[in-house]
């Protein structure tokens, strides 16, 4: 019987469903477990808990419960749940991780966990330095996300072990060298991409959804899904770069400028620094002027050039998974989801 689009999405939105009980499950046996010891031993717990009730686009385990389903997987399979779940932990201890990195108060239209704790020091009135106490807990508990992420993670199979190991590892090195580059200033399109594909692109997209096919045991999509994978997620990050430079705070549910603020030198910033004098004029001075960049980066065109690539990618991505050997609706729900990540507004 041929598959419809519907026929499967209904599939992946049962297995999303599973997925969201498997966090929920997860979450609150260990909040549990940890407020019989003490009720503070249990704060760690509900920072992650909160974040990922918080909602969120679900983007990485959407993607590595569609590769699993579009290579042939059994939907009954409880593998592919735990490690979809594992996905969404992993990117919250990131997002913990990323606001103490980028000092940025709102995540997800709520404060920040550094922000939340540092006020709740404050307002208690406890020893020692506030600012200290809120990125501390942050910390620990984007590690805790971290280990429960492989926690659940435990039962993958020996052939999707590697590539899981290299993605954990591919977050740190990105964004060690994101904070690198922008302290040192460096000027280099090729390693910003570089940078935003390995700390965001690959855990986003290609990771995910090759995670997936490899629980089903389909190696042989690895190099589809890497074409796909790359292309598309080198275009989610330029759009979060848009979004940084262009978007508005209410539409984002975070703060936006960060990345100038914090003298990032994203994709967008490395080519607008190439085609305009004045933009690299400002960037070479040791404090930026924010305002006066934006507005130079608004009138340089390098919008438009960045829509043209975001374009291309989309177009590289859709011509990959065209060509692969899948049921011919996830082909077109892969080209649907590829247009939906690419062309999002937050």
């Amino acid at each position: 019987m041929t598959s419809t689009a519907a026929d499967v999405r209904a599939l992946r939105n049962r297995l999303m469903e599973q997925v969201e009980a498997r966090l929920t499950d997860l979450l609150d046996t260990e909040r549990k477990r940890w407020a019989e010891v003490d009720p503070r031993a249990a704060v760690p717990v509900d920072a992650v808990a909160d974040l990922v009730a918080a909602g969120g686009k679900r983007l990485r385990p959407a993607f590595c419960v569609s590769g699993y389903l579009a290579a042939g997987g059994d939907p009954g399979d409880r593998a592919v749940v735990d490690c979809a779940a594992a996905l969404e932990l992993v990117h919250a201890g990131a997002l913990i991780h990323d606001d103490v990195l980028d000092a940025s108060d709102l995540r997800r239209g709520a404060p920040a966990v550094h922000t939340r704790y540092t006020a709740e020091h404050r307002f208690r009135g406890w020893r020692g330095e506030a600012r200290r106490y809120g990125e501390g807990t942050a910390i620990l508990s984007g590690d805790l996300a971290n280990i429960l992420a492989d926690r659940l993670t435990q039962s993958l199979p020996a052939r999707a072990r590697p590539l899981w190991n290299e993605l954990l590892t591919e977050i740190i090195i990105g964004q060690f060298l994101d904070v690198t580059v922008a302290a040192e200033g460096v000027v280099d399109p090729e390693l910003s991409r570089w940078i935003a594909v390995c700390k965001s692109g690959r855990y986003s997209i290609h990771r995910p959804l090759l995670l997936g096919a490899l629980v089903a045991g389909r190696e042989d999509l690895a190099a589809t899904f890497e074409e796909y994978g790359e292309a598309l997620g080198e275009a989610f990050q330029l759009r979060d770069d848009l979004i940084d430079a262009f978007g508005r705070s209410e539409a984002a549910g975070k703060p936006v400028g960060l990345d100038l603020e914090q003298h990032k030198m994203t994709l967008l910033l490395a080519l607008a620094v190439r085609r305009d004098p004045r933009v690299r004029e400002l960037v070479d001075s040791p404090e930026w002027d924010v305002p006066a960049l934006r507005d130079l980066l608004s009138g340089s065109g390098i919008r438009t050039e960045i829509e043209r690539r975001i374009d291309g990618l989309v177009a590289r991505a859709v011509a990959a998974v065209n060509q692969a050997e899948l049921d011919e609706a996830w082909r077109g729900e892969l080209v649907v989801m590829a247009r939906e990540v690419a062309y999002r507004d937050r």
